[in-house]
């Protein structure tokens, strides 16, 4: 049997051992490449195309919410497992909508993150015990088409207010999308305007809200 070639994808080292450890005893499983932050992983997948992606949400750069959407794209057959200590309401949401099919606590990845690769490599979804309650429980239902706050911003916005909020300028922000400083400075002020910021620390606060960013 082919093995399931993964990307690990997480800007803790431990973790990404941790991660690797618990797969490599497995032969069905093969570890195809490591990436460090979002940008990593998006491009890593797009170069390789695995067959699952494993990805933490809260990495610089691009978070793995950002970093699912745009594999996702690229690469429509791999699966997409998000790996992470967050279990609030609108990440859940905010994963599903991107396009993640498997969503492992990294509290309980010892006990279900072997299972929740096996059910990805079969095209199941797989959820950590308590995001499956609150995923049966129905609170997704009737709420799937409301617009949260995030979705008040284009993908491209929501990488640039993610820069932004970690202290990247203007000129830093222009070299890291390959865009023109001017462009930047555009999205900028779109962005505070959309959001009705008046300062880079009310931007902020609203990425540390919404995830783009770890206190």
């Amino acid at each position: 049997m082919t093995p399931v070639r993964i990307l690990i994808a997480d800007d803790h080292e431990v973790v990404r051992r941790g991660v690797r450890a618990l797969l490599e005893v497995h032969p069905a499983y093969q570890i195809c490449a490591e990436a460090v932050d979002g940008r990593d992983a998006v491009e890593k997948a797009t170069r390789l195309h695995p067959d699952l992606v494993i990805l933490d949400i809260g990495m610089p750069g691009l978070t793995g919410l950002e970093a699912a959407r745009q594999i996702l794209k690229a690469c429509p057959s791999s699966e997409v497992l998000i790996l992470t200590m967050h279990e609030s309401e609108q990440v859940i949401r905010e994963v599903l909508t991107a396009g993640a099919r498997g969503y492992v606590l990294k509290s309980d990845a010892g006990r279900d993150l072997v299972k929740a690769v096996d059910a990805l490599r079969r095209h199941q979804t797989f959820f950590t015990s308590h995001i499956a309650e609150i995923v049966v429980g129905g609170y997704l239902d009737g709420q799937h088409g409301e617009r949260g706050e995030l979705s008040i911003l284009t993908h491209r916005e929501r990488e640039i207010a993610q820069l932004l909020a970690e202290g990247r300028s203007n000129k830093e922000v222009a070299k890291i999308l390959g865009i023109g400083v001017r462009t930047a400075e555009t999205h900028r002020n779109n962005i505070m305007r959309k959001l009705d910021c008046q300062s880079l620390s009310d931007l902020v606060r609203y990425a540390i809200r919404n995830n783009l960013v770890v206190p």
